[in-house]
């Protein structure tokens, strides 16, 4: 029978952990980038959160406080524009640094959380407690929006684009503009083809700028004043609702304005390739 000394046994175990560690693959090392991701995730499951603790729960139980329910609903949306944040600076940040291998993975699931999960049960709770809303009919909707957040993600992962561009709404655009239409409390019809006009989007071949340069600069700055917009309004600040909901009509006037001008480009471009092919084929 061979006998094993404990000491030298446990010596080797340590030196096979030793070495495994400093053989550990880059996909389970986070990056700087991928906290930043986990950071968006976060502030999307903190939105469902208040969601629910705030708007949700007091309208089930009886308990309603308006100032309470709008309180959280702001909450909500706020995170909601946070993870925005994060989402646009993990990307920076990878360029600039490095990410991980697992970088887009994280990517797309911390935004199918923020931006497909969180607005979508935000759609769900809007149908339960607005007074004209129908409840079937809204989980529909926000199936529909979690949907086309998923096939657009799952496009994104597989499908070229071209550089510097995204095919179809952006998820963050995506998820603020449908909070945003519910939000002005528009008639339930309107509101509700406003949603599915939105998921389409999202899902459609329009291409929109991705967000450097100016343009990252100009939508932190939008996110920042819809923060303070939202802000105004959570507190009941005089002006606030107003303010509020001309910040939500902006943000939906710029999601059916930018589709409008991509669409306009992309036709101007046809018919001058369609002239150049012409006049190449005439000499």
């Amino acid at each position: 029978m061979t006998v094993i000394d404990p000491d030298t046994q446990a010596a080797a175990w340590v030196a096979e952990a030793e070495e495994d560690d400093d053989e550990m693959p880059l996909s389970t090392r986070l990056s700087i980038a991928d906290t930043l991701t986990l950071g968006n995730a976060t502030c999307g499951f903190m939105a469902v959160y208040f969601t629910t603790t705030g708007v949700l729960i007091p309208h089930l139980t009886g308990s309603e406080d308006g100032g309470m329910a709008r309180h959280s609903a702001a909450t909500a949306v706020m995170l909601m524009l946070l993870a925005s944040v994060f989402d646009l600076f993990d990307g920076l940040v990878a360029r600039k640094l490095r990410s991980s291998a697992m970088g887009a993975e994280l990517d797309n699931l911390s935004d199918l959380i923020s931006f497909g999960l969180a607005p979508a049960y935000f759609v769900v709770t809007w149908g339960m407690v607005a007074n004209d809303a129908n409840q079937q009919v809204s989980v529909v909707a926000a199936v529909v929006v979690l949907l086309a957040v998923v096939l657009r993600l799952a496009r994104f992962s597989c499908v070229p684009m071209r550089d510097g561009m995204f095919q179809g709404m952006p998820g963050p655009f995506g998820a603020l503009t449908v909070v945003s239409i519910v939000l002005l409390e528009l008639p339930f019809v309107p509101t509700l083809l406003a949603i599915i006009g939105v998921a389409w989007l999202m899902v459609s071949r329009v291409e929109y700028p991705k967000p450097r340069g100016r343009l990252a600069v100009a939508m932190l700055a939008w996110i920042v004043a819809s923060m303070g917009l939202l802000g105004a309004w959570a507190f009941d600040a005089p002006g606030g609702e107003l303010l509020m909901q001309t910040g939500c009509a902006l943000q939906v006037v710029l999601g059916a304005v930018i589709p409008l001008f991509a669409t306009a480009r992309r036709v101007h471009t046809f018919r001058d390739n369609r002239r150049e092919a012409r006049t190449a084929a005439q000499g």
